[in-house]
Parts: C-alpha cells; structure tokens; sequence
C-alpha cells in the first residue's frame, strides 16, 4: 500500500469500525492491532521506513483478526486493554501534564478497566469502544485545527454509539 493511500484506508476502516464495529469485531480487533502495530513501530526503532511500519501493522492487524476467531474472550480483553489504555493516555494528556515516562501508568490502568468493561459488557462496551476507535480513525486523516478535531471526533462518537445501539436493538432472536 503506497503512502498516499494510507489516509484513505484509514479513513474507510474508521467509517466501517464507527458504524459496523459490533458486528464486525474481527475488523475492530483487526483495527485496533494494525493501529498498535503502525505507532508502536518508530519505538522500537530509530527511524524506521514508512513499508516496515505498515509491515509491523499489517502482521499485529492479522494476528488480531485471527484472535477474535479463533481465541473471542482472548481478543475481546486485549482490544478492550488497548483502547482502554489508549483512551486513559489521551484524556491524561488532555487534561493533565504529565512526563511521558509516566503516562504507561495511566495506560495499565485504563487497560485492566477497559479489558474488564469489554468482557463485563462486551456488546455496549464494543459499540462504545469501537465507535471511539473509528472516530479517532478518521479524525487522525482529516486536518482541521484542534477545537475542529476535537468536534468532529466527539460528534463521529456519538453518531456512531446511536448508530450502532439502534442496529443492536433491532437485531432478532434466534
């Protein structure tokens, strides 16, 4: 995938997790792994080429696709550790300065409560948690300034929550 599609990718990926994230878990799962993969990369080494990101992407989106298959309950705690520890890091960066060293604290900590959450309440906290990760998915291609971000992201969240809950209530017994 050449980098100019990357955006776009990202962009069509975070609309089918925003609105489709329940009945698609693999790819919310699968999603949530590449994300990982992409920004964890340059951590673990200086510098590297744009093809080895995406191949470290492209590997952790795919072990996270066969997880929700074939271990459900293992991916569902993991993908709910990963957002949950996400989620906890941007809203401690958001609201309280913090060194960076730091901020893994906040993520464990958001991550046992995500990984519980999501197993506890899988099917609203993955219409929550997936409706947050596609949100922030095409909000991370879109360049607007930071109080437009911030908007739109709220607003994609929201309409993909009440999204989702109304496919989830119309859904008919077996």
């Amino acid at each position: 995938m050449s980098e100019p599609l990357l955006p776009i990718a990202g962009i069509v990926v975070g609309v089918l997790i925003l609105f489709f994230g329940r009945r698609l878990f693999w790819l919310f799962v699968a999603a949530v792994g590449f994300w990982i993969g992409f920004e964890l990369t340059p951590y673990l080494l200086q510098h590297p080429p744009p093809w080895l990101a995406i191949v470290v992407a492209v590997f952790l989106g795919v072990i996270g696709a066969v997880l929700a298959f074939i271990l459900q309950k293992v991916a569902i705690a993991i993908a709910g550790f990963l957002v949950g520890g996400h989620l906890a890091t941007a809203l401690l960066a958001a609201f309280v300065h913090t060194p960076p060293q730091q901020s893994w604290i906040a993520f464990v900590i958001g991550g046992i409560l995500g990984a519980i959450l999501l197993l506890a309440l899988f099917d609203w906290a993955l219409i929550f948690f997936s409706a947050i990760a596609g949100a922030e998915l095409i909000v991370r291609h879109i360049h607007l300034p930071a109080t437009g971000t911030t908007v739109v992201f709220l607003g994609l969240a929201v309409l993909g929550i009440v999204f989702q809950a109304a496919l989830f209530g119309r859904r008919r017994p077996i």
